[in-house]
């Protein structure tokens, strides 16, 4: 566990490699950039031959008035698509305050669709809008989940929790929310994480210099945090036990809104100093299954431990980026 000196030299040396933003970031809904309020998600459905077809489709903003676009068939990730397709496209704002969008569906075809007045209308060959899809703002339903009896609270904001007394070096935000870069003063084996996560929006930034931080549980095993909202959801990206599985579906929402993880932890085993056994982890990524009882055969970079054990501090990295965090417990499963 890294105790006073120590703890500050493995923050520096953190800071030092940190990844630095090329553009703006925000960290406040009121202050944001008018490109914000057209990324998210949109959903609705399109008539072919009469039937209906569900669709969900992502909007990232890419900074300057430009954006990304994909397209679910079935609905959103987590809520319709069945992994098997998406399709991919681009946006730009037009002088008239109109974004428009361009995907390539799957028969090569290019489909065109206009964000207006908060929808995203999609439209015919001949310019008609033919479907309307409204915004959708979803929300973890474990998000301010309680702690259960028996759990420890890591940190709550304002409240009966003294963070000081279960953290190492922890910084709060004057709106009482706490600063990535922290470690906790105790080491816990098998048990029940929940910790809740906002991003910040940092649209002209790319891959990990967008919004960089990660978990690392016991110490020694990252679940990576990042604004990975829209992307195909890699080992590297939010969601991904970094080096080791991918998710098994991309379930970031966009930045800025709050998120979580639900883990639930089984450390490894060790008869002396010999591992006999790997680490396990099952992850919730706002309430959906992303990775159900992954095998862990070693540790991952960067984390405050030089080995794997028994038990080992939540070290939240500081990757140079305000991610924002609270509603923090473990439950401790023995």
């Amino acid at each position: 566990m890294l105790r006073g000196a120590c703890a500050l030299k493995f923050a520096c040396l953190l800071l030092a490699g940190s990844t630095l933003a090329a553009g703006p970031v925000f960290t406040d809904r009121e202050h944001v950039d008018d490109d914000f309020a057209v990324q998210g998600e949109y959903a609705g459905s399109v008539s072919i031959d009469g039937a209906e077809f569900p669709i969900g489709v992502q909007v990232i903003a890419r900074g300057r008035g430009r954006f990304d676009a994909v397209a679910y068939p079935g609905g959103l990730p987590g809520k319709g698509w069945d992994g098997s397709a998406s399709f991919r496209g681009d946006g730009k704002r037009g002088s008239d305050g109109v974004v428009g969008i361009e995907i390539v569906d799957s028969s090569g075809v290019s489909r065109a669709g206009e964000i207006r007045e908060g929808d995203l209308a999609v439209l015919g060959p001949d310019g008609a809008e033919v479907a309307r899809f409204s915004k959708a703002v979803r929300r973890s339903p474990t998000l301010g989940k309680a702690a259960p009896e028996g759990a420890v609270v890591i940190f709550d904001g304002p409240g009966p929790a003294d963070e000081a007394a279960t953290l190492e070096n922890g910084r709060v935000t004057e709106d009482g929310l706490l600063i990535e870069g922290v470690v906790t003063a105790q080491d816990f084996g098998d048990a029940e994480w929940h910790l809740e996560f906002r991003l910040p929006y940092q649209p002209h930034d790319q891959e990990q210099h967008r919004a960089n931080s990660g978990a690392y549980v016991a110490g020694c095993y990252e679940v990576q945090i990042l604004d990975s909202f829209g992307l195909d959801g890699k080992s590297s990206d939010c969601g991904g036990l970094y080096g080791a599985a991918a998710p098994l579906v991309n379930m970031c929402l966009p930045p800025l809104e709050w998120q979580t993880y639900d883990i639930d932890f089984t450390a490894a085993r060790f008869e002396g100093e010999r591992k006999v056994a790997n680490a396990r982890m099952t992850v919730r990524h706002n309430g959906t299954v992303i990775h159900e009882d992954v095998e862990l055969p070693s540790m991952t970079p960067g984390g405050p431990r030089k080995a794997e054990g028994p038990a080992g501090p939540l070290f939240l990295q500081d990757h140079g980026n305000p991610v924002r965090f609270r509603n923090i417990w473990v439950r401790p499963k023995t």
